[in-house]
């Protein structure tokens, strides 16, 4: 079943018709496009954090392993499993760089699509939101006209008495 991230915005001064649309949901799966396209995709979705550890950690990799005289096929696995990571791990580098951004974690909700997403989220939203005009709740009264001493019959546990032997 499809997961979702949600983010929420960091604006606030949006008015109540755009309420809903300050909310993101981000799909939890494989991007092929990460994959094959990796610096193009991180400049098209403007993740200029993440491209450049990419870049950083990519040809740091080329410079280590070309001057340990490794084959270019074994240059071209490892590319590929720096390629495969990013591509897993592309719903997660979006979300942290609209973490860094401002933007807020609200969870992730698991639902068959989009649309069911969204109303799983902003149904559980709405029930969490406080009552307007909480009830007020009265203190009960302490008893009294009852005593309780220590040797009462009416208690059995497994503690002794006290002053009791052991």
């Amino acid at each position: 079943m499809p997961t979702f991230a949600v983010l929420e915005s960091p604006r606030r001064d949006l008015s109540a018709s755009e309420q809903a649309d300050r909310y993101v949901f981000l799909r939890e799966r494989f991007n092929l496009g990460a994959f094959l396209f990796g610096p193009l995709w991180m400049i098209w979705r403007r993740l200029w954090a993440v491209l450049i550890i990419y870049l950083v950690v990519a040809g740091s990799a080329a410079f280590g392993l070309l001057s340990m005289g490794v084959g270019w096929t074994a240059l071209v696995a490892i590319y590929t499993l720096i390629q495969l990571l990013v591509g897993l791990e592309a719903t997660n580098l979006r979300r942290w760089t609209r973490i860094r951004r401002g933007w807020r974690d609200c969870g992730v909700v698991i639902s068959d699509g989009l649309d069911m997403a969204e109303r799983r989220f902003f149904d559980a939203r709405g029930a969490r939101r406080p009552i307007a005009n909480p009830v007020a709740m009265s203190v009960p009264s302490p008893l009294t006209g009852t005593h309780m001493g220590p040797s009462s019959p009416d208690i059995v546990g497994l503690f002794p008495e006290p002053g009791g032997g052991r």
